[in-house]
C-alpha cells in the first residue's frame, strides 16, 4: 500500500528536501506541499493525505495550531529544528502520532513516516526520556472524555502494551491476533478514553490507568 504525505514547511528549500527523501521511497508519495500551516490545513481536508509532515514554526497559523485542527482527519508527525518542551507538549496535547528533528537521517524519516502511517506513535530519541519526566511534572492529568471501565479486557491489555511502547506489530505478537485487528483495538480504545493519539494513551497509562 502506497502511503500518501503532505508536506508542510515555510522553508522551500528544506520542503524540497524533504520531498527528495520520501519521493525515493517506493511505498511513499508525496500528494501536495504547503507553506504555512493554514494552507496545510486546506490542503489536508482536500487532499486526505495518511500523513501529514508538520513543521512548527510556520506563518499565519502554526503547526501545533494545525494539528489540532486535523485530530481526527489524518495523522500528523512534527517535523522541527527546536526540541522546546512547549514544542513537544503542546504537539502531543494537538494529537500529533510523533514527534521528530530535523536532523533526523533520511532512512529514519522514511521509517517514521511508514510507522505512523501503520498507527504506530513516534518521540524522537533525543527527547523522549526528557519528554516523559518532564511531562509527568509539568501536565497535571485530566480525566479522559471516556469512560475507562468501558473498555473491554482485550482493550485493557491492547492499552497496556501502548503504554510500554510497543508498536502494533508488537502488540500483534504478544496478543497473538492480526496487526489489522490490533490497529482496530487501538482505536477503539482512543475513541473509548476520548484521546486523540496512541501517544496520548502511553501517558494516560503510565500516570496509573
Amino acid at each position: 500500500m502506497t502511503v500518501r504525505v503532505l508536506v508542510a514547511d515555510d522553508h522551500a528549500a528544506v520542503r524540497a528536501g524533504i520531498v527528495l527523501i520520501l519521493d525515493g521511497a517506493d511505498d511513499l508519495e508525496v500528494v501536495g506541499e504547503a507553506a504555512d500551516g493554514a494552507q496545510a490545513v486546506a490542503m489536508a481536508l482536500e487532499l486526505r493525505p495518511d500523513v501529514v509532515l508538520m513543521d512548527v514554526r510556520m506563518p499565519r497559523l502554526d503547526g501545533i495550531s494545525a494539528t489540532k485542527e486535523l485530530a481526527g482527519v489524518c495523522d500528523v508527525l512534527i517535523l522541527t529544528t527546536f526540541d522546546i518542551d512547549e514544542y513537544v507538549f503542546g504537539a502531543l496535547r494537538a494529537g500529533a502520532a510523533g514527534f521528530l528533528l530535523k536532523n533526523t537521517d533520511a532512512e529514519s524519516l522514511v521509517e517514521a513516516v511508514r510507522l505512523v502511517a501503520r498507527g504506530d506513535g513516534l518521540i524522537s530519541p533525543g527527547v523522549t526520556r526528557r519528554l516523559i519526566a518532564a511531562f509527568a511534572e509539568q501536565a497535571p492529568r485530566k480525566e479522559p472524555a471516556g469512560d475507562p471501565e468501558s473498555l473491554t479486557p482485550r482493550e485493557r491489555e491492547v492499552l497496556a502494551c501502548i503504554g510500554r511502547g510497543l508498536s502494533n506489530a508488537e502488540i500483534a505478537r504478544e496478543l497473538d491476533m492480526a496487526e489489522a485487528t490490533t490497529k482496530t483495538h487501538v482505536s477503539r480504545v482512543l475513541n473509548k478514553l476520548g484521546l486523540k493519539s496512541r501517544v496520548q494513551a502511553a501517558i494516560y497509562y503510565s500516570e496509573g490507568a
